[in-house]
């Protein structure tokens, strides 16, 4: 975990890969840099991108392990956050991967800064949040009001899960709320959606000049697939990717084939050279094996902690993840997989 000083405030960013290609990941609502890693699908996708470049990750302002604030930042204070990593990291020149309001910031940090983006990745991007006579494919001053509503209930027990796949999956669930309680406080949450019902980037799009993939999934419950579509058309030369699906983050059901698509995008084929694995037995870590060995031998997650004097709850993430990497669902589909691969 790192700092870069925006002002006079701290984002906190991450660095994960050695990749020549700087990729910058904008993250949508909020984020919580350490927290994130706790679910599988996230983990596994971060490392993903992390496996054909240098991958650069932070929490917005008022957000995650940034520092606080008390007042509603500006678009601009948000763009010089990014460039104050940028700046922290060492990197002169990055493509950008925005996700839902994400997609928005990353469009006006290319439009302000041009000389630092190589490329434009977005997926699920809210470049209008509120209708409008001319955009009726936003959110109708209802739902933006039940939504700063219950942004507090929200915080409570996760009543707003942006992946409904994933409703009646209780771990994921427990994961989303401890994530929402840590990323923002209700009153942050309230503030960051009266910012986000603000944007409207549709005038930057024709200016912008760079490569760009614009992704997003046809049946997306919190953004209209019309808004990318939207965003495709007015960037030159932007292409165009949908997938189906209702979840609104990337990194949930058809997760490989936005990767695939991202990779191919940015650095021209799949299967880089000297990617570290990301699935089979030579992608678990040592401490994983530990795990695994001792869950094999019939010691539950409580005992296991005990036993390497870590949490639960991290025993429980270390499995889970182990759990994707081998493509296994139950205890017993481990032990079979772990002798085939001699663990």
């Amino acid at each position: 975990m790192r700092y870069a000083k925006s002002g006079d405030v701290s984002i906190a960013y991450q660095e994960v890969g050695d990749g020549d290609l700087s990729l910058v990941f904008v993250p949508g609502f909020f984020s919580h840099l350490l927290m994130g890693w706790e679910e599988p699908r996230l983990a596994r996708f971060l490392h993903r991108l992390a496996s054909f470049s240098r991958l650069v990750m932070f929490d917005k302002r008022g957000t995650g392990m940034s520092d606080p604030i008390t007042a509603m930042p500006t678009q601009r204070q948000r763009v010089d956050d990014i460039k104050a990593v940028l700046d922290a990291a060492g990197v002169q020149r990055a493509a950008l991967f925005g996700v839902s309001e994400g997609g928005a910031l990353c469009t006006i940090f290319a439009a302000t800064y041009p000389q630092r983006v190589s490329a434009l990745v977005s997926f699920g991007a809210a470049i209008k949040m509120m209708n409008a006579p001319d955009w009726p494919w936003g959110w109708s001053a209802e739902r933006y009001e039940q939504a700063v509503a219950n942004a507090e209930a929200n915080l409570v027990d996760g009543a707003v899960v942006r992946n409904p796949s994933l409703e009646a999956d209780e771990r994921y669930r427990r994961w989303f709320v401890r994530f929402l309680q840590t990323a923002a406080s209700p009153g942050m949450a309230r503030t960051l959606l009266q910012l986000n019902a603000t944007n409207d980037v549709r005038p930057i799009l024709p200016h912008l000049r760079l490569p760009t993939l614009v992704m997003h999934r046809v049946d997306d419950t919190v953004v209209h697939v019309e808004q990318s579509r939207f965003m495709a058309d007015q960037i030159p030369g932007a292409r165009m990717v949908e997938f189906e699906g209702v979840d609104h983050w990337p990194w949930i059901g058809d997760s490989a084939r936005i990767l695939d698509e991202t990779e191919l995008f940015l650095t021209g084929r799949l299967g880089s050279a000297g990617r570290h694995p990301v699935f089979g037995a030579e992608a678990l870590s040592r401490r994983e094996k530990q795990i695994l060995r001792l869950a094999i031998e019939g010691y539950s997650a409580s005992a296991i902690g005990k036993e390497l004097s870590i949490s639960k709850r991290t025993v429980e993430s270390h499995l889970a993840n182990a759990y994707i990497k081998l493509g296994v669902e139950s205890k017993m589909q481990l032990a079979r997989r772990a002798a085939e691969l001699d663990l």
